[in-house]
């Protein structure tokens, strides 16, 4: 059984949507007690990294997390779901959860380093790429360090689709499994033992993003 953790940062009816296509019983709550016995999890959301830890410590899901985390549960974080499992966001300065090291970008921060002359540039403001922020759309995504089992079955360079303007920045390099090219090396997907992100969102990227669903609720969720 596959628990989705609801914790009003949206998101949520298309992962839903997804796993009711592919016929995977799942239990959705905003209560960590409801998804105590489920096997695996999915941390789903859009929004603001400190909105969203606002509310998981409220609904009490920041303790619940770290605990099925720590006790091997396969865990599958969309969006900003797959952000706020490291430790820091530059977006309201927010602490996070801190289950893989790490910070969370805007793209902004990471051209402002390579174009320390020019002026920071805003949200959705273009950049000297000719390229848009948030980055929103399809883009392929490139697998590497030996890749994820979650991935069997999809091509290379599969293409995947994207909303974000921040990005992640693994301390560890070795945990990056695929990634984006948009201006700069976007980690795409992420693996540290049984926790998998995806800075894409699988349950809207047509059936590359339902095969990595369907590997996670089928058990394919560790390398």
């Amino acid at each position: 059984m596959v628990g989705i953790i609801d914790y009003n940062a949206g998101n949520i009816k298309s992962v839903e949507r997804a796993l009711s296509y592919l016929k995977a019983p799942y239990i959705l709550s905003k209560n960590p007690a409801d998804l105590k016995d489920t096997d695996r999890l999915i941390f789903p959301g859009d929004g603001e990294a400190a909105y969203a830890m606002e509310q998981i410590g409220l609904l009490g899901f920041d303790s619940f997390i770290r605990d099925r985390a720590a006790q091997g549960t396969p865990i599958l974080g969309i969006c900003i779901g797959a952000q706020i499992v490291f430790d820091w966001s530059e977006e309201g300065d927010t602490k996070c959860l801190g289950l893989i090291k790490g910070k969370i970008r805007h793209f902004s921060s990471l051209w402002k380093e390579r174009h320390p002359d020019e002026e920071e540039h805003k949200e959705r403001a273009m950049l000297s790429n000719s390229l848009k922020v948030p980055h929103m759309g399809w883009n392929d995504v490139t697998f590497c360090n030996g890749g994820t089992r979650l991935c069997n079955g999809i091509a290379d360079g599969s293409n995947f689709y994207f909303v974000h303007s921040y990005v992640i920045q693994p301390d560890d390099s070795d945990v990056i499994k695929g990634y984006a090219d948009y201006g700069a090396m976007v980690p795409s997907i992420v693996e540290q033992k049984n926790i998998t992100v995806c800075q894409f969102h699988p349950e809207k990227s047509g059936e590359p993003g339902l095969k990595i669903l369907r590997n996670f609720v089928q058990g394919e969720a560790q390398c």
